[in-house]
């Protein structure tokens, strides 16, 4: 293949169908085959393509990601089933197993704990820092004001601006302040209305500066003005809990060796950064999932939760549990940022069918969802990881994947997945009895015995 033009000016001016040609001749082996493929992934309504096309920039394709649903979840005395778009095998099925468990148990109960959210004008400033502080305690009306043509629909909803807070950063860096602002943004996810508040605001702040005798004398400096992806004003607690004796699945397992093991396997995820990330990935599965499939900022949520993991300086885990007096707990607090109206929720249809599904929740409400999925799939983890092991549930799940690659038909796929019914089909083992069944040579590099 020849990759004889790789840079392109103007690309963005083109045509969709141009930017097509030029990605496939420029850099598939076979570009006729890639522009096909490209195709096969069209929406039938080109109205509803056209939507799409206009989510992001350059777009050429659509990318599918596959769009489950988790039956039975009881949070807070009402069964939701819960959408969860994610690639990866066992997620789906481990939040389902999790709510079926706790449905007969209680479910999940969440509760909100706050819903502010935070911005910043991060500014540099070289002059009187007492001066300063004088100056945006009188000003605070004129801040407010600038403000009020982009607030007055947010506090009709109860929304708005809660505080201005100036903040001395200089011990981090030479001259540096903030103006932090916290804001109750409702059920928007509120990251373009933080942003405009911040900036007119931010104009105050310049021009006032400058005419005041006392701050006149020194140089203020606006950095940039942007709402912190960080949350930990904006929390969510769910858990569930039960007598020792109802963690009895009837598998044979004794409950209070279970118990006694789970809360061990949840404090090294709170002691050992090692076990955490992968113990808070697990979290993220059933977390991410949901807020995507509600058209929310999956990466927005990743970082605020990944840094309240770490906020007294050590990464830990997201979750806890404690067995007290014959009782079993199981929580987790979260920051969730997120939105019910605005952004995808009201373009892109399976977010509106899933939001639907859901019975149209507010934010908090998703909020309290979200937090119960994250929650049940790191107890499917757990309960598997302390029990049978994480391999021999993944793994069963994993098999379909396998049987896709090798292109089985579906009654191959029927005989195989009965063949590993009781057995952990590692990937070596499920492509040796694939061939075997074909009556073809089992490749040598697979390495496994005839």
């Amino acid at each position: 293949m020849k990759r004889s033009n790789l840079q392109i000016r103007g690309f963005s001016k083109l045509s969709k169908s141009a930017k097509i040609t030029w990605l496939t001749e420029q850099h598939l082996s076979n570009p006729e085959q890639g522009q096909a493929l490209i195709a096969s992934y069209d929406h039938a309504d080109e109205a509803v393509q056209k939507r799409h096309d206009e989510f992001i920039e350059n777009t050429v394709a659509n990318y599918y990601l596959p769009l489950g649903v988790a039956p039975n979840f009881l949070i807070n005395g009402q069964v939701y089933t819960v959408p969860m778009a994610i690639e990866e095998s066992s997620v789906v099925a481990a939040a389902a197993k999790s709510a079926q468990f706790w449905m007969d148990r209680g479910g999940f109960v969440s509760t909100v704990l706050s819903t502010t959210k935070i911005g910043h004008i991060h500014f540099t400033f070289t002059g009187d820092a007492s001066a300063l502080t004088t100056l945006v305690a009188r000003i605070q009306p004129e801040l407010l004001a600038a403000t009020e043509g982009i607030t007055a629909n947010m506090r009709t909803r109860g929304g708005g601006i809660l505080s201005i807070e100036l903040k001395d950063r200089r011990t981090a860096m030479d001259d540096y302040f903030q103006l932090e602002v916290r804001f109750e943004t409702r059920d928007s996810m509120g990251a373009n209305f933080i942003n405009s508040c911040l900036e007119e605001m931010a104009k105050v702040l310049r021009l006032e500066a400058a005419t005041d005798a006392g701050t006149a004398s020194g140089d203020l400096e606006v950095v940039m003005c942007i709402l912190s992806n960080y949350t930990p004003e904006c929390i969510v607690r769910s858990e569930v809990r039960c007598a020792l004796e109802d963690l009895d699945d009837g598998s044979g397992v004794d409950v209070h060796e279970f118990a006694r093991k789970f809360q061990r396997a949840v404090r090294i995820a709170e002691v050992e950064p090692y076990r955490a990330a992968t113990h808070n990935k697990g979290i993220m599965n059933g977390i991410d999932a949901v807020v995507l499939a509600t058209g929310n900022d999956f990466r927005a949520v990743e970082a605020a939760c990944h840094t309240y993991a770490s906020r007294d300086g050590q990464y830990r885990s997201l979750t806890h549990c404690s067995v007290d007096n014959g009782e079993f707990r199981f929580w987790i607090e979260v920051p969730l940022s997120l939105g019910t109206v605005g952004g995808l929720t009201k373009l892109h249809p399976l977010v509106q069918l899933a939001l639907e599904a859901l019975g149209n929740p507010g934010a908090e409400e998703l909020m309290g969802i979200i937090a119960a999925s994250g929650l049940a799939q790191n107890f499917a983890a757990l309960r598997a990881l302390t029990t049978t092991g994480i391999q021999k549930g993944h793994m069963k799940m994993h098999l379909l994947n396998i049987l896709n690659q090798l292109e089985a038909t579906d009654a191959e796929k029927a005989e195989l997945t009965a063949f590993f019914a009781d057995k952990v089909p590692h990937h070596a083992e499920v492509v040796a009895a694939f061939c075997r069944l074909r009556g073809i040579p089992v490749p040598a590099a697979e390495g496994v015995a005839r």
